[in-house]
């Protein structure tokens, strides 16, 4: 048997903590200094899609907080037919984005980026840029509204203009959590010298 070399157990250390969840999500600077690597840089990744789409950095993180709680190949609970049998799941939203496959599909058509996957951060907080800057431009939200583009994202561009979410008062306190968590990403941000 063959000895695994060093540089080779550190690339797979190094990649295995790629995929794994941050320890402290609710610190933004601690987020950022775990995830500091040269293969996976979240920081950069956040500022860049702030750059390319005018969407805060504490917004970005807010969302992937309240969706994913930072878990790259999150998905929503199954259904279960009579009561035991596992049938599917309630939806096919997955990854840190909890982005549907619908969805993400015109993400990449729209986008161009055809190899995106929504296990990785990079991919996925460019989804959420993109998805947040359509928002903005279909429905008029602030960028730096937190608590309308979560809805927007919850319930889609459609069901935030027509209103669904006002009867809704669980993803209202979900959109207000998010909102909450970006305030929180923002002072720890600027408290570390971030923002």
């Amino acid at each position: 048997m063959r000895p695994i070399s060093i540089a080779t157990l550190v690339l797979l250390a190094t990649l295995a903590g790629c995929a794994t969840a941050p320890s402290r999500i609710t610190n933004a600077c601690s987020i950022f200094e775990e995830k500091d690597s040269v293969f996976d840089n979240w920081r950069r990744q956040a500022k860049s899609v702030e750059r390319e789409y005018g969407v805060p950095v504490p917004v970005l993180m807010a969302t992937i907080y309240t969706e994913s709680a930072f878990k790259a190949r999150a998905r929503p609970p199954r259904k279960y037919l009579f009561g035991f049998i596992p049938w599917g799941r309630i939806s096919s939203a997955y990854g840190y984005a909890q982005a549907l496959d619908g969805t993400w599909a015109r993400y990449k058509r729209e986008t161009g980026r055809w190899t995106a996957d929504r296990t990785d951060f990079g991919d996925a907080v460019r989804f959420i840029g993109w998805y947040h800057s359509t928002s903005s431009r279909v429905n008029g939200v602030r960028l730096n509204d937190t608590y309308g583009l979560y809805l927007n994202y919850y319930f889609g561009h459609k069901g935030y203009a027509n209103g669904s979410w006002r009867s809704n008062a669980t993803i209202q306190r979900a959109a207000r959590r998010s909102a909450n968590m970006a305030e929180r990403y923002e002072q720890q941000l600027r408290q570390c010298g971030q923002r």
